[in-house]
């Protein structure tokens, strides 16, 4: 065997392993989290294999991730609930691992990517099956249920927020990666996959994973329209709104759901300060963080005893919410300084927002624009989704999982440039 037919199979090895990691992983994500963890683990041993640590200080966002996740190590000295702060830390690992792992993965074919697709497609499509037959085994019981914000079983252990999130990028990666799709078969397929899911979004009625799904399609259209698919983009709009206006008639947990949201926001209008509502709990998480990131600007109060302070914080000044309606600061950026202090705070915004460098003006650029800002506006800012594994691992895998492509695009542009 020649010395470049030698390289080629390693390459072709390397990616092959790769690509089974990442379905092992999407299959942790759904039914498991060991799995979850050690296929992240086996991700990063192929990936990071051969490659000299001198070479890993040139991915800046990882070091930039690595300078935040270290300030919560650093909490440890003056945490006083070990266990909740190893807990918090753990769970960070994911960021030191990912990121440098996809930076030196090599190139996926048309066909690992087409194979990525709809192996995963198969995989939403079966959780969504999941979901809904509860509703089917027992309608009138979850239906009534979404009257009191509880919304039907999803995924992931129960965390219908990431699982709808989730979806919903998956959605944005089909509507991406179709084009490419070499058969027409499998150009049904995946169109048949964004229209069940889409479809199923609406079922679970889960906000973040709907919010992003009409932000992007809204998006998407406004984009072809400016590229001059005057007719695409016209078409998704009427069919935004046909299915908006059907999903409030005829899908009741949709219907309920929207009942709900009213409601609360006229709870929020009196003044209602119970915790009882989950939007309006959000909104005093926020307030008792702001609080007490005054009283503890530098240091934070430490990674451990984020919950413990919080609690007091609630005893103080919202002494009539009940234990079970305590709550984290439901926002990251409030979480992490919270955590850690302001200057952890400022380093973590660097970091979220460090991404927005690597857009160029091209097709892929919007997608991944639209799945950063998608992940920024209904995870991090709504939810202290890095506090969890899957929230972890869903917000790296689809930043990164559309960088391969920017990085890609951005080659073969030198190349034909040279």
């Amino acid at each position: 065997m020649s010395k470049s037919n030698f390289l080629n199979y390693k390459v072709l090895a390397k990616s092959n392993i790769a690509l089974f990691c990442i379905v092992a992983m999407m299959v942790g994500f759904l039914v498991s989290r060991p799995v979850n963890s050690m296929a992240m683990i086996l991700f990063g041993v192929n990936a990071l294999r051969d490659v000299h640590p001198r070479r890993w200080l040139r991915n800046k966002w990882w070091l930039v991730g690595c300078c935040w996740v270290g300030l919560y190590a650093i909490s440890y000295f003056w945490s006083h609930d070990i266990p909740y702060w190893s807990e918090r830390f753990q769970v960070k690992l994911p960021i030191l691992l990912l990121p440098l792992s996809f930076a030196f993965l090599p190139k996926f074919s048309v066909k690992q990517l087409t194979i990525f697709t709809v192996s995963v497609a198969i995989l939403f499509l079966a959780g969504a099956c999941y979901s809904v037959s509860f509703l089917i085994s027992n309608p009138a019981y979850y239906i009534h249920q979404y009257g009191q914000s509880h919304v039907l079983p999803a995924p992931c252990e129960d965390d219908h927020i990431v699982f709808s999130m989730s979806t919903t990028l998956f959605i944005v990666w089909c509507v991406y990666f179709w084009p490419r799709l070499n058969s027409k078969f499998l150009k049904w397929f995946v169109g048949c996959t964004i229209v069940l899911l889409g479809i199923y979004l609406h079922i679970l009625a889960a906000k973040s994973g709907l919010m992003a799904f009409y932000l992007f399609a809204t998006c998407y259209s406004i984009y072809l329209l400016a590229i001059r698919k005057i007719i695409t983009g016209f078409l998704i709009i009427v069919s935004l709104l046909s299915f908006l206006i059907i999903s409030f008639k005829y899908i009741p947990t949709f219907q309920g759901r929207l009942n709900y949201i009213h409601y609360a926001y006229s709870m929020y209008e009196q003044n209602d300060s119970s915790g009882n509502y989950g939007d309006i709990g959000r909104l005093i998480s926020y307030d008792i963080a702001l609080k007490l990131i005054k009283k503890h600007p530098v240091t934070g109060v430490s990674a451990g005893d984020v919950f413990d302070e919080m609690k007091k914080g609630y005893e103080r000044w919202y002494p009539e919410i009940t234990d079970e309606n305590k709550l984290l600061p439901h926002n990251q950026f409030l979480t992490v300084t919270l955590a850690c202090g302001i200057p952890a705070g400022i380093i973590f915004c660097i970091w979220v927002f460090m991404p927005l460098s690597w857009l160029r003006k091209n097709r892929v650029s919007f997608f991944f624009f639209i799945t950063w800002l998608s992940l920024l506006l209904f995870e991090l800012m709504i939810d202290p989704v890095l506090e969890i594994q899957y929230g972890v691992f869903v917000y790296l895998f689809f930043i990164l999982w559309l960088k391969l492509e920017l990085t890609a695009d951005i080659n073969q542009e030198k190349n034909l440039k040279a």
